[in-house]
């Protein structure tokens, strides 16, 4: 689904960010990005996003080379990727509903479909009795479950989580992590981005570590 061949990236004249990063994920896996803060964490996550172009190297997604496409072939590809922001992003003045709509509202999607989607999705997530209450209002936890349907009510075939369960407790972050379990277990391919390593570790995916912009294969460790 993902490949990531050599990639490098630098900003202006400054040192780089990603250097010679090699990156494969399997339909259907379940994936964790670690690092410290400053790694390059979000940097890859937005290199596969399309939200910014690599300084070197080749990025493949759905079997073709989206350095090749242009604008709007480029926008085709981000409409099957969902994307969590680490600061959520929400619409303050906006429900919680109005939120998750968003993006089907942009797409001009019909709204009776937009309301039976947002609808299942607030249930999914455990937020059904917070349909419109206004995004100021919700706890972090809250929010963060927002950023969640809100990214995946496209039904991406791929979720990309930046530092998700950063800003919540240690059972917030296990509830979150469990809704992105049960999303993949549906077929949607998961990478979160975390800098909290042995909380990744417990989990038992697939764990890659960037290092000063290099990638390489954590050990695997058995869930606990």
């Amino acid at each position: 689904m993902v490949r990531l061949e050599q990639i490098g990236k630098r900003y202006g004249a400054g040192p780089p960010v990603l250097s010679d990063v090699s990156l494969a994920l399997e339909a259907g896996g379940f994936y964790f990005l670690t690092g410290a803060s400053g790694a390059g964490k979000t940097t890859l996550l937005k290199i596969i996003l399309l939200a910014e172009r690599p300084t070197a190297g080749r990025v493949m997604l759905f079997g073709g080379d989206a350095g090749q496409l242009d604008r709007a072939g480029r926008a085709a590809l981000r409409r099957r990727i969902g994307f969590v922001f680490q600061d959520f992003r929400l619409v303050d003045d906006l429900s919680a509903a109005d939120n998750v709509a968003l993006p089907l509202r942009i797409a001009g999607a019909a709204e009776r479909e937009i309301s039976d989607n947002v609808a299942e999705l607030l249930a999914w997530v455990g937020l059904e009795k917070r349909t419109d209450a206004p995004a100021s209002t919700l706890s972090g936890s809250e929010r963060q479950r927002i950023a969640i349907a809100r990214a995946i009510v496209g039904r991406p075939l791929l979720l990309l989580a930046d530092e998700p369960t950063g800003t919540v407790d240690r059972d917030a972050a296990l509830a979150l992590v469990q809704i992105f379990e049960r999303l993949n277990r549906l077929g949607t391919t998961v990478l979160i981005a975390t800098h909290d390593v042995a909380f990744a570790d417990r989990f038992g995916h697939r764990t890659f570590r960037l290092d000063d912009g290099s990638l390489s294969l954590a050990p695997h460790i058995a869930a606990s």
